[in-house]
């Protein structure tokens, strides 16, 4: 069952749902001084409490990675959930071979609204979100960025005044821009150029998040490096970030994550100690465990002899 409420003093529901005690456990995702206020209240009433807060979700490519397969990856995993699962590319010996089908792959997505059975992106969530993520490319324009695709003025018709954002692709972005350092929530991919495997994976592991990372090759030598040295708990090797199940649940390291994840935070780990010799207050003593099949055949047989005895 889902509960969805809803409100403009949004901090009193928060602080009620922190300090109710029928309440046993939050997950929360969201924004980090939200996640953080939320960790820290509730955690200090004995609460159970998991914050997924911030992500930068890198893909590394390869000059040898599969062509078709990595663009579909990357097109479903930045666009399919508007930036949440994947939203940084990073092209060791430059993104220039790839723009074209990139390209070609991003614009056959239609922009429409949620209930169009065949919509690839719906509506960000406010104008406010609308205006931010435009901001945040322009931002990137003036600070070298170059637009491969531009969504921003995007219309779907019937819904002119809807918050649509269609998909864009920043070349040439680096790791001081604001569109880079900041979580932009929208249809934007952002593509990093990298000389090496080893700047790649530098650039992973500099960014304060820690959430999930791949990479596109045909090396198995390259994947097994980019699996030992990439600082995130969600590793993809040819596909995007692996989509969290229960034992490896979505989660991260650095600033992205704090509490207790997957089947650790939804269930609670109960310890039982038993002692069941010297107990003379029994009026019948406990028979001794069978610790074979052959003991217990044997106890049977005694059993049916003694019955026959007693007839």
């Amino acid at each position: 069952m889902n509960n969805y409420i809803t409100s403009e003093k949004q901090e009193d529901i928060v602080n009620y749902i922190c300090d109710d005690d029928d309440i046993k456990a939050i997950s929360f995702v969201g924004s980090n001084a939200a996640g953080m206020h939320i960790y820290a209240r509730a955690s200090s009433r004995g609460k159970r409490v998991q914050s997924n807060i911030g992500g930068k979700n890198h893909a590394i490519i390869m000059p040898d990675a599969s062509v078709d397969a990595t663009l579909n990856a990357l097109v479903a995993a930045d666009f399919g959930a508007a930036g949440m699962a994947l939203n940084t590319a990073i092209f060791v010996g430059g993104s220039m071979p790839w723009e074209g089908q990139l390209v070609e792959h991003v614009k056959a997505l239609k922009v429409n609204v949620g209930t169009d059975p065949n919509a690839d992106i719906g509506p960000v969530i406010t104008k406010e979100a609308k205006d931010r993520i435009g901001r945040l490319v322009h931002n990137s324009l003036e600070s070298g960025a170059r637009l491969l695709l531009d969504g921003r003025k995007v219309l779907v018709p019937g819904y002119e005044n809807g918050n649509f954002v269609g998909p864009t692709i920043l070349c040439d972005v680096t790791t001081n821009m604001d569109c880079y350092k900041e979580e932009i929530l929208g249809p934007i991919l952002l593509c990093i150029q990298a000389d090496s495997l080893e700047e790649a994976i530098m650039i992973v592991n500099r960014n304060r998040h820690g959430n999930g990372a791949s990479i596109f090759t045909a090396s198995g030598l390259v994947a097994k490096k980019f699996q030992i040295e990439v600082e995130a708990v969600l590793v993809g090797i040819n596909v995007a970030v692996p989509v969290p199940l229960p034992f490896s649940s979505f989660n991260g390291s650095k600033s992205t994550f704090v509490g207790k994840s997957g089947v650790q935070f939804y269930t609670q780990i109960k310890t039982v100690a038993q002692q069941w010799k010297d107990l003379s207050s029994l009026a019948m003593p406990l028979p001794a465990p069978l610790t074979s099949e052959k003991d217990m055949t044997g106890r049977a047989l005694r059993e049916i002899h003694r019955a026959k005895e007693c007839r």
